[in-house]
């Protein structure tokens, strides 16, 4: 996986995870990149700082097994402004109360509500890297979601 900076036309800030490089161009020449705040799809990388171990440490190769599943992203919410923690946990609690939890399964559910097989609704649940890129690819839109603890606890 890499981690790129991106920003949108109207210059806002805010970072993505992709497969590869060629990950990043292909997604975003199809306009299947979107700036989180605004919403436009005219999005690009931005400038990025390197990231260097401290002297003494070796930086720790990074490895990342595309077909595992990614379950809801871990975010160190303690890390996080309030008022995006408090947006993260009113999203989470939004798409709790209305949509269908499909667990393991989101990929293959996305496509049947996609081909009409299933019933048009709102689903959440885990998909691998691979499975989130054949789903753009097939034209099917997702979104990946900061996972936050709960704000009840």
């Amino acid at each position: 996986m890499i981690h790129y900076q991106l920003q949108c036309s109207a210059e806002h800030g805010f970072d993505g995870w992709f497969k590869d490089s060629a990950s990043f161009e292909k997604q975003a020449k199809r306009g299947l990149l979107e700036c989180p705040i605004c919403g436009t799809t005219e999005v690009e990388r931005a400038l990025m700082t390197p990231s260097v171990p401290r002297k003494g440490r070796a930086a720790k190769p990074k490895t990342a097994d595309a077909s595992a599943p990614t379950a809801p992203v871990a975010v160190a919410a303690e890390k996080l402004p309030d008022h995006v923690r408090a947006m993260l946990q009113k999203l989470r609690t939004e798409i709790e109360q209305n949509c269908d939890y499909v667990g393991g399964e989101f990929a293959e559910e996305a496509r049947r509500i996609h081909r009409g097989e299933s019933g048009k609704r709102g689903i959440y649940g885990e998909a691998t890297s691979d499975e989130a890129e054949a789903l753009a690819e097939e034209g099917i839109e997702i979104a990946k979601i900061p996972w936050v603890p709960r704000a009840d606890g």
